[in-house]
């Protein structure tokens, strides 16, 4: 179990109340606002904000809340839907590799400059070190993704029983998941480096997990329990 620094330190220094930042990269990453947007909303609540700020704070504490929330994180299924899609980044666009389980959970994802066969080996390397072994993966007819099994199996890697196939009636399942992430990016007006969109979907992709039921909430707080008590309660150390 990793150690995490107390609440209090984590936001040491800060000119604003921790309540505060929380708030303000909490709603950002849930939901279709700019940091303009969020400016706007706190002053009518009376506080004063720079959108640089708030940029600051989720390129800050984004990485820090998905760690300490992986600690509630449920199991995820074994049955994965494969796929990656398209963002821009700096007016380029980029590969993200994405996948959910048949339930529709959130399993990884993973942000690549090339569409490639070292992409795919990439993001399956990263969720399988995050999540579990799968027992089978479902792609699309794209060669690279399944050139790259083939070699992570002669590697050993990834073992030769996990069953592979091709689906698009079952791959419909992440296609539609993708729609969750790209509409939260559209209001962002474009993401202006590589490694601040590798941060900013890693806390979508938090967001959209915690919608989706993928945390322990009973051990924080519990149904009746606010959002904001829960995410009190996920950030304690």
């Amino acid at each position: 179990m990793p150690q995490f620094v107390p609440t209090e330190e984590l936001f040491k220094g800060r000119h604003f109340d921790q309540e505060i930042v929380v708030l303000c990269v909490r709603w950002y990453l849930s939901f279709k606002l700019s940091f303009r947007d969020l400016v706007a909303m706190m002053n009518e609540r009376g506080v004063g904000l720079a959108h640089t700020t708030i940029l600051r704070w989720v390129q800050h504490y984004t990485p820090e809340f998905e760690k300490r929330w992986k600690r509630y994180a449920r199991t995820i299924g074994g049955s994965w839907r494969m796929d990656e899609t398209y963002v821009k980044v700096r007016g380029e666009w980029v590969y993200l590799y994405r996948a959910v389980d048949k339930a529709g959970k959130t399993v990884d994802f993973y942000l690549s400059e090339k569409r490639d066969v070292n992409a795919a080996k990439a993001f399956l390397r990263k969720a399988m070190k995050s999540q579990r072994i799968p027992t089978k993966i479902t792609l699309d007819a794209y060669a690279a993704s399944h050139r790259a099994i083939t070699e992570l199996k002669a590697m050993g890697e990834l073992p030769k029983r996990v069953r592979v196939r091709t689906s698009k009636y079952l791959n419909n399942a992440i296609e539609q998941d993708h729609r969750r992430v790209k509409q939260r990016l559209r209001p962002m007006l474009g993401l202006k480096s590589f490694p601040t969109a590798a941060v900013v979907i890693g806390g979508i992709e938090l967001a959209e997990k915690i919608k989706k039921g993928q945390f322990k909430v009973g051990k924080l707080g519990g149904r009746a329990a606010t959002m904001p008590e829960i995410w009190r309660a996920a950030l304690a150390a």
